[in-house]
């Protein structure tokens, strides 16, 4: 009796165990294997898209990014779903009588996972829809959140998207809570500078000033690269109670507004300084 048990595991153990521990190492070499692809795909696209222009990501390679890591988290996720089927064949439990239990199972686990849909559908109209890719700027709201949250985007899968803030921080949103979006790098951008000028100064001679400021911006390579068009000075936008702002407007890539602004931000507050024209403390 104890021998025909143990020839029978024996048996067993060279068939159907056996098969079963090759389906689990196909299953992890595969998923591997698709990660991999997956990471190189991704890394192709970034190199031909600093081949072409080493400033900004397109907009194409920025959503073929983000299908190609979204196809690869499905197709991962494919294999370990055949792989656990075919493991429960060789372990001769009958598909057809786990029909009804899985079911009950399912519509529990449907109330339970309410959130994972959400996330997996939200998700899935981000990248066909082109809301937004790897390496845009966004701010994003979430529910009862009035300012939001500014960041780069450094992954976007079906579930989650992560984001790299200024300072570092790493926020992972799941794809269901965010209701609303700003993306600041999509196709153009525009830097916007108030600049403080006090209300004795000469508002044309300021205004000349920037303009001059403007047109050597333009003109200086580092910089010209990054804007569109020659930054505009729009003229006195607002007055307060012991100062003026005059605004200054311009166009760059996408994401590149920050940049741009923090770098004509300093060239008018020398030429300003230099002309005796200071700007408000504090402002």
């Amino acid at each position: 009796m104890l021998g025909a048990s143990l020839s029978d595991v024996s048996r067993w153990t060279r068939t159907n165990g056996l098969e079963i521990v090759i389906i689990v190492t196909g299953a992890i070499l595969a998923a591997r294997a698709i990660g991999w692809f997956g990471a190189r795909t991704a890394n192709r696209i970034d190199a031909t898209a600093s081949a072409g222009d080493p400033v900004v990501t397109s907009e194409d390679s920025k959503h073929r990014r983000a299908l190609a890591q979204a196809i690869t988290w499905s197709l991962v996720a494919i294999v370990y779903f055949v792989a656990g089927i075919l493991v429960i064949e060789r372990l001769n439990v009958p598909i057809a009588t786990l029909v009804a239990p899985a079911t009950v199972a399912g519509v529990a686990l449907g109330f339970g996972a309410q959130r994972i849909v959400q996330d997996l559908l939200g998700g899935f109209f981000v990248i066909t829809e082109r809301q937004y890719g790897y390496g845009d700027v966004i701010r994003v709201l979430n529910p009862g959140s009035t300012t939001g949250v500014l960041g780069t985007v450094e992954d976007l899968t079906l579930r989650i998207t992560r984001l790299r803030t200024a300072s570092g921080e790493v926020l992972i949103v799941p794809n269901g809570d965010i209701r609303h979006v700003v993306n600041l790098s999509r196709d153009w951008a525009r830097a916007v500078i108030d600049v403080p000028v006090p209300l004795e100064a000469d508002v044309n001679e300021v205004t000349t000033i920037l303009r001059s400021v403007c047109k050597e911006a333009f003109a200086d390579p580092s910089l010209h690269e990054l804007l569109l068009d020659p930054p505009t000075v729009m003229g006195v936008e607002s007055l307060e109670l012991d100062h003026l702002n005059v605004r200054v407007v311009a166009r760059t890539l996408p994401g590149k507004q920050f940049d741009v602004a923090r770098r004509l931000r300093q060239r008018i507050a020398a030429e300003l300084r230099e002309r005796g024209i200071h700007e408000i403390a504090g402002s």
